[in-house]
């Protein structure tokens, strides 16, 4: 089965996400909504979460696609709302942080089951390598988090993060 136009758009769409996901984790140690890659991030996420709905196959798909909207616009909202309250960079770290992990889990189980084209890795929902992979992402997001929490209260809030 191929993929339609509406499907390419959202595949291509929420490409850019994944390397501006990775160049904050490693720069900033999360998600940096302020910085010019965290706006992009914000938009990138924002069309492959809005065009999943009308692709979607499995419900499941429209849950993910739902919970992912709502903890990127907390996070991305927060700050804003709270900016003096210290509480907000935890709430806003945590939040973009389950988005990159939400991001993460559909593309690397879509790339698994499609990819190489006629001879996908996984042709089962239950296959180890796909298990383990997504094991691999929950493990990151849960050891992940505790360590940015830390690295906020360390530094208090982070202050100029303008720019890059």
């Amino acid at each position: 089965m191929g993929i339609s136009p509406l499907g390419w758009l959202h595949t291509l769409g929420s490409l850019p996400a994944i390397p501006l996901a990775a160049y904050m984790l490693v720069k900033h140690g999360r998600i940096a909504p302020q910085t010019n890659a965290g706006r992009a991030y914000f938009w990138f996420m924002l069309l492959g979460v809005l065009t999943i709905y009308p692709i979607a196959h499995q419900p499941v798909s429209s849950i993910v696609a739902t919970v992912t909207l709502v903890v990127l616009l907390l996070g991305y909202g927060i700050s804003r709302g709270f900016a003096a309250k210290g509480w907000a960079k935890y709430v806003e770290t945590i939040c973009l942080s389950i988005s990159v992990f939400l991001l993460m889990v559909p593309t690397v189980t879509e790339s698994l089951r499609r990819l190489p084209v006629g001879n996908p890795l996984v042709t089962d929902l239950k296959d180890p390598l796909l298990l383990g992979a997504q094991g691999a992402l929950f493990l990151a997001l849960i050891v992940g988090i505790p360590l940015q929490m830390r690295a906020l209260y360390r530094r208090k809030a982070i202050p100029g993060e303008a720019g890059s």
